[in-house]
């Protein structure tokens, strides 16, 4: 493998693969091609932009697709449009991006030949009881519940059946809940961050019951890389941590590590359709592969974004009002 092409390596787990790829396999010439939207940031990448190529461009985008991937050994499929609460208020981008770009991509590496690793999410799976037992496996059948996680049950399928009508070469991986830097402050975690770094309560949907499966995001592309690497083609690889927490025990956690109690969280109205727990099974991807997560304590990797957040502050403050402006129009 002498060259790469990472679609949406200017959004929050891209960038980190992007530095990743760079920092452990240096010898990897690495494009990334991103349509910097509200969620993608050039600067992101500005400490290692002299160690790669940068494409502004939309992976809805034939011609340009068709172009970069002719000359590239393997594509690396982030770009996404993510957000639950924006798919429920306009589930067109979601369509365009998730649906008709991997399509593109996919009709790319068919023409040219070229292996292609898709990301995606376990929301595809739907959500599973407070008090089952139960995890996700790759047999665990398809249940998406909004716009959002439909667009990419939607994606998943449409690679499957280019593996097996045309015979790309392609992989699969669906994680759980990344969180670590550079991710958005509009999601869980940095927004409860930052808004206690702004003087914000924490704002927590409902009873805060809800459960994610968390997994720091350099865990989740340390597997990406094993599975681009000894996964086999046509397969599916579920990537967690066993990080299940819920959402009131994650801001617990935050307002612990800066001292603060529990009576700062203001809770707010649910949102529609809101999952109420998901969890991962990872035990193919640790058995055929043999990868395990850096981050097995929950609380060093929170303490380790936390801090980055701190760190950080020229990066965040500037989407900061707005953001919150956004969420408080909503009630939320």
């Amino acid at each position: 493998m002498r060259t790469m092409l990472v679609t949406g390596g200017a959004g929050f787990i891209g960038t980190n693969f992007v530095r990743l790829t760079l920092r452990t396999r240096p010898a990897v010439a690495v494009t990334v091609l991103d349509a910097l939207t509200y969620a993608g940031s050039r600067d992101n990448l500005a400490e290692v932009q002299d160690r790669l190529e940068f494409v502004h461009g939309d992976i809805t985008d034939a011609a340009l697709v068709d172009e970069l991937v002719g000359r590239c050994d393997v594509v690396v499929h982030f770009a996404a449009e993510s957000h639950n609460d924006n798919s429920l208020r306009d589930p067109s981008p979601f369509v365009q991006t998730n649906l008709v770009g991997t399509f593109t991509i996919l009709e790319a590496v068919r023409r040219r030949g070229v292996r292609l690793h898709h990301i995606s999410t376990d929301e595809v799976y739907g959500d599973l009881a407070l008090d089952d037992p139960a995890k996700f496996t790759p047999s665990t059948p398809y249940n998406p519940s909004s716009p959002y996680s439909s667009t990419k049950a939607g994606s998943d399928l449409l690679v499957r059946a280019w593996v097996r009508s045309f015979g790309v070469a392609a992989t699969l991986s669906n994680c759980s809940n990344n969180y670590g830097p550079y991710q958005h402050i509009e999601k869980f975690i940095p927004r409860q961050i930052t808004n206690v770094l702004s003087g914000i309560r924490p704002k927590l949907y409902g009873a805060g019951e809800n459960v994610r499966d968390w997994i720091h995001v350099d865990d989740h592309n340390a597997a990406v890389w094993a599975v681009i690497e000894r996964g086999r083609i046509g397969e599916t690889y579920l990537i967690g941590a066993d990080g299940e927490r819920n959402n009131l025990e994650v801001a617990r956690g935050i307002l612990e590590h800066f001292g603060l109690g529990e009576e700062r969280i203001e809770f707010v109205t649910d949102r529609a359709g809101h999952d109420r727990r998901y969890a991962i099974d990872p035990t193919k991807l640790r058995d055929e592969l043999g990868w395990a997560p850096r981050y097995t304590d929950f609380r060093s990797g929170l303490a380790a974004t936390i801090e980055w957040y701190l760190d950080h502050q020229g990066w965040w403050r500037p989407q900061k009002d707005v953001t919150e402006a956004a969420y408080a129009a909503r009630g939320q």
